[in-house]
Formats: structure tokens, sequence, C-alpha cells
């Protein structure tokens, strides 16, 4: 079915060849097969691709067009350039060797003159993404609809003031959740690019918010009547492009979802740039997640330090990829989500190759970060210089007091009696130069 080498002539089936290797167009560090905690690091780490980034993203920005050129951009219809797209995107998975894709609903097909058109297009698209995955064995790892880019979504989506905008919004939804269910995905995502405010005085935040309750749970429910059993996801991000958004981080998105009773269906998926956005740290969001047992899935990408806006770099930062993956190790995994590099490549990048060589390096990256996260782990010191400084709370009265049952006027006789604590040091020099001594 395929077109082999139409698309990428010049790029063969990505290896894994060792540290030794030289070949830019190999893996040195993702052996997919290598034992790590107990199984492979493919099924660790569960790469998928996103489509969106990768094949419909031309990187434009406010300042000037796209600078990308699609050789499956060759028709006036666009509906034909889509057909081209996905052969493309196929070629491209098959010869990186990831597991997973995701997708938005108009990234796969575009959006006709009418709701009918619309769902007439994203079927006619599924049905041969059905193919190309049937011959490739390549998985879904998730779907969901963009409802951020259309003007009628100018003031959010299923939040927006205007009920026919919260109507054409269901409608994508419903069929998102429809394509996702016949290509097998594995979970289905929300991301509430718009779901917020730009000014407090002309908006009735309760209102919005629980508009946006009513919405997620009617989608639950569609998605379980038609077979859907994975995991909805929810991705926090902060202000950009709304001003105040209602899923500016992770504890946000949980107390939103305690709040409106999803707490049994819904989880969260982390993107490591929302997450730097938000002012905390990647590991940061992934650790509040997992302790709530709300961790889904990753969207695997970074920030720029010196510019804050939403850059969506591909993840090269080992430091960052380690601390996350002892998050998720700690988590015991994160199937059935997985680690989506929501990354595009930069804009003055305009070899096709680029492409792979950013995949490569994402895939390169957070393999080695999953074996110096499991031997940080592992190390005796990580756990006493972390589970030491609570010994206090394992006996006695601080253990009386973890179970609930000490008073605060108790607290207070014994401060009385025992006069200033010693000063426990933190040893955070120590714990740092563990991780750097395991990172070189």
């Amino acid at each position: 079915m395929m077109h082999s080498n139409q698309y990428f002539p010049d790029v063969n089936k990505i290896e894994f060849e060792g540290r030794d290797s030289n070949n830019p167009l190999a893996f040195t560090w993702y052996d997919e097969s290598r034992i790590v905690a107990g199984q492979p690091m493919k099924e660790h780490l569960r790469y998928a691709v996103a489509y969106w980034h990768s094949f419909y993203n031309e990187n434009g920005d406010p300042f000037g067009a796209g600078t990308r050129i699609f050789p499956w951009d060759r028709s006036s219809n666009p509906l034909d350039n889509a057909k081209y797209r996905l052969d493309a995107a196929f070629e491209f998975f098959s010869k990186l060797g990831n597991p997973f894709y995701c997708f938005h609903d108009r990234d796969l097909a575009p959006e006709g003159d009418s709701v009918a058109e619309s769902e007439k297009n994203l079927k006619e698209l599924v049905s041969l993404a059905a193919q190309y995955q049937k011959e490739t064995g390549l998985k879904l790892l998730w779907g969901t609809a963009n409802l951020f880019s259309h003007p009628r979504y100018m003031n959010g989506a299923a939040t927006n003031p205007d009920f026919d905008v919260v109507c054409h919004a269901g409608a994508q939804v419903k069929a998102a959740l429809e394509a996702t269910v016949e290509l097998g995905g594995e979970n289905y995502v929300f991301w509430g690019g718009r779901e917020g405010y730009t000014h407090l005085f002309n908006t009735r935040m309760k209102r919005e918010r629980d508009n946006l309750g009513h919405f997620l749970r009617a989608a639950r429910d569609y998605g379980r009547s038609i077979g859907f059993n994975g995991n909805f996801l929810i991705e926090p991000k902060p202000m950009e492009p709304t001003k105040q958004q209602y899923d500016f981080d992770a504890a946000t998105v949980i107390g939103f979802l305690r709040e409106q009773d999803l707490l049994d269906d819904f989880k969260l998926n982390i993107e490591g740039n929302h997450a730097t956005l938000a002012g905390h740290s990647f590991a940061h969001d992934l650790t509040v997640a997992s302790e709530a047992g709300l961790l889904g899935s990753i969207d695997a990408n970074r920030g720029d330090n010196q510019n804050g806006w939403d850059t969506d770099y591909f993840p090269t930062d080992l430091r960052d990829a380690v601390e996350a993956m002892i998050v998720v190790l700690e988590n015991g995994g994160i199937a059935p989500g997985g680690l989506n590099f929501d990354a595009k490549i930069r804009r003055n990048s305009t070899d096709p190759k680029d492409l792979f060589y950013a995949h490569i390096g994402g895939m390169d990256t957070f393999a080695r970060a999953l074996i110096i996260a499991n031997n940080i782990i592992n190390d005796p010191l990580y756990a006493e210089l972390r589970d030491g400084r609570y010994q206090s709370f394992e006996s006695g009265e601080g253990k009386a007091f973890k179970e609930g049952n000490r008073s605060l006027e108790q607290l207070r006789d014994r401060a009385a009696s025992i006069g200033e604590p010693a000063r426990l040091s933190g040893r955070q020099e120590l714990l740092e130069n563990l991780f750097n001594r395991q990172m070189m």
C-alpha cells in the first residue's frame, strides 16, 4: 500500500549501533530490546510521534511564513494532500521504528464546509490509517480534537459563552472519539488551549468551569458507550494562548477533576514545556500527577530558558530527562500512556533528514535517561538521602502524629519538653553529586 522511499528516499531503517557509532542516522542509546528494570526499553518508553508538528507544521511564526517545503503537499485538493501526508507519515514511522503516533482530527483530515463534510473527510482518512496500521503494526497512542485553531474557538470551546460553539466542539469530539476507537487508540486527550479567559470581568468563571465539567462528562459517557475503555487525559498548560487557563498546571487540573467528580476516568498528560511555563520543573508536575495516582502520559519536549513561550523543542536536556524518568520508574511506568514527542524542528531546519535527527536525539536522550534513572534509584545513597530525612515519623511520637493521633496541644507540650531541635542537613550538594556521578 505504501509508496516505499517516496518522501525520504535517502534514509534507511534507523538501527541501534551503540555508543561507538558515528552514524547520525542510528541510535547510540535506544536499544528497544535492552532490559532495564525488568522490561525492554520499548515498553518503558512507548515512544510516539506527534503527527501535527512532524507533518503539518510548516514552522511559521508570528514574524514570518513557514520555512518547510512538504513534498506531500502537491495537490490543490486538501483531501488529496491529507492522503499524501498520511503516506509520508507512515514511511517516516516505519523507518524510525516508533511504536505509536498521535494526532488531532484536523491534522489527519481537513475541515469541510459543514459538520457532515468534516466527519466524512475524517472517516475516509481514518479508514486509510487503519490499513497503514495493519500493514506496519504501528498503534495509536491517543487521538484528540483540535478545539483551538478555528476562529469560532476564539473564546474557548467547551467553556465558550456561546452554546452554538459548544455544540460544534461536541461534534468534533464525537467524531474524534469514534476515530480513536476505530484505530484502537489507547487514550484520548483534551488540551484546553483556549479554555480560559482574557478579561475576568466579562467572564463567569464558575459557569465556564461547570460547563467544561458537563462537556467532559458527556464525552466520557459517549466514549464508554462506543467501546472506548482507555484513559481520558487532560493536558495542563498555563497562559499561552489564553491569559488565564483553567488547566494551568497539574495541581489545578487535579483540583478541577476532584471538583467535577471525574477522577475515576481522567488522568493527566504532562508536558515538559508546559510545566516550566507554569513556573515548575518537568519533574515537579510529573510528581504531582504521580502522587495523586493520575499520571497518564507524557509529552516529551522542552522549552527555552531564555524565551518565555511554548517553543516545543525536542528534548535533549539529559538532566531534565533523568529526573522525569525517575518519576516514571517510581510510578511503575506510564502504560497505557507513553512518551509523545510533541516537539518541532527549528525554523531554520529545512532538510527532510532534520526530522529524523530530531527524533533520534530525543529517543536517545530518554533511553540514556532511563538507564541513569534506574541506576540512581538502585543506589543505596539515594534512599538514604531522601527517606532518611523522615525517620522521625517512623516510630514513637512522630509515628503517632503521622497516623493522625496527636493534637495541637500535644505538639506544643512536646516542643516545650524537648527544647530546640538539632539541625538536620538536607545534604543537597551530596545528592546533586550522586546525580552527576551517575550521569557521567
